[in-house]
């Protein structure tokens, strides 16, 4: 039997949901290959709480038990369990917490994390973590990074690795986005009405202009970039924002959220300029050959991969020398907590399996 020690730091919407999958497939994993997860520490941002394994009533054992931590007490506790195959999980969305990851790798820890920050800060530091991984023969698996639970990553590092030549990656990154735009396309409502609806249903950051600002998707097609083997910096990506520079800076998110309807006019006449059958698009591009990043609103026509895009799917276009003219794509939900906790718990288990 192999026993596997996680530690989770970050019990939001995706770490709370995490925590909950893990529970409900313990004994299967046991049952069904021989695995053993145990999660002898859960944090949030100040508190920690630790148990020999946190249970089915985890929750409240967090609010009765938790205390404040540093990083040195998480490793001294596993250290006085002497706990074995130690994964650090981050599924928090904090830069702060990204400058642990090379003192938890040097004591002993796998990294997984559905935190985009470690590959999007500077190369000199993407360089380095990899370094100090490969010195302390740890891995670090973030396949979540892009497109939640797709294998976007993967089939990347797969086609990189086996040398097929991508020329292009193209799509559209974002599943608040595609929501957003897929309604606003095919339905006769202003553009702030649907913007709402989707922050109702939380499928936007709690700011929406986080996801209209194009960062996101502009950290995403960094990360596949870098996978590539390109140094490219964030603030190299051209980012075409959504949102106006009178909604933008000073703005608190009360009076953005106040004056939203001034985004209507901009999006009404983006989509009435555009040719018959054809769709906006919020896009990201990689163009390899050029060595371009680009965040864009583009048209599409309706006929196309992209422009037949549903719901808040995510798409990514790989353009390569054996797929030149019809690309390979993978299509998919790529956003919500259900399906990026279950990429998250499948970089475990795909970890786990490399472990003795």
């Amino acid at each position: 039997m192999k026993t596997i020690n996680l530690a989770i730091f970050g019990i939001g919407n995706v770490g709370s949901t995490l925590i909950n999958q893990i529970n409900a497939l313990k004994t299967r994993l046991y049952k069904e290959q021989n695995i053993k997860i145990k999660i002898p520490v859960i944090t949030n941002s100040n508190l920690a709480f630790y148990a020999n394994d946190t249970e089915y009533n985890w929750q409240m054992d967090f609010e009765l038990f938790s205390k404040p931590y540093k990083i040195k007490d998480v490793i001294n506790y596993f250290k006085s369990i002497s706990a074995e195959n130690c994964m650090a999980i981050d599924v928090t969305a904090s830069s702060e917490f990204v400058e642990n990851y090379e003192e938890l790798i040097e004591n002993g820890f796998h990294i997984i994390s559905a935190n985009k920050v470690a590959n999007t800060l500077s190369f000199e530091f993407y360089e380095r973590l990899r370094k100090v991984l490969k010195k302390n023969n740890k891995k670090f698996l973030y396949e979540t990074n892009v497109g939640a639970g797709l294998p976007v990553i993967e089939t990347v590092k797969s086609l990189h690795e086996s040398g097929e030549d991508i020329t292009k990656i193209r799509g559209v990154f974002s599943g608040s986005l595609s929501y957003i735009f897929n309604r606003f396309s095919e339905e006769e409502l202003p553009f702030d009405e649907i913007l709402n609806s989707a922050a109702n249903e939380g499928l936007t950051e709690p700011d929406p202009r986080d996801d209209l600002s194009g960062k996101d998707v502009a950290r995403k097609l960094l990360i596949l970039a870098r996978e590539l083997g390109l140094k490219n910096e964030l603030h190299q990506v051209k980012i075409e924002s959504l949102v106006p520079k009178q909604l933008n800076g000073k703005t608190t998110l009360k009076q953005f959220n106040e004056r939203s309807g001034e985004l209507n006019i901009v999006f009404e006449n983006s989509k009435k300029v555009q040719k018959p059958e054809s769709v906006l698009r919020y896009i990201g591009e990689l163009d390899t050959v050029n060595n371009s990043l680009e965040v864009k609103l583009i048209s599409e026509p309706k006929s196309s991969v992209l422009g037949q895009l549903k719901g808040a799917d995510t798409l990514f276009e790989f353009y390569t020398e054996s797929y030149n003219k019809q690309p390979l794509v993978i299509q998919g939900a790529g956003a919500g907590r259900s399906v990026t906790a279950r990429g998250v718990l499948s970089d475990i288990l795909k970890l786990a399996s490399q472990l003795h």
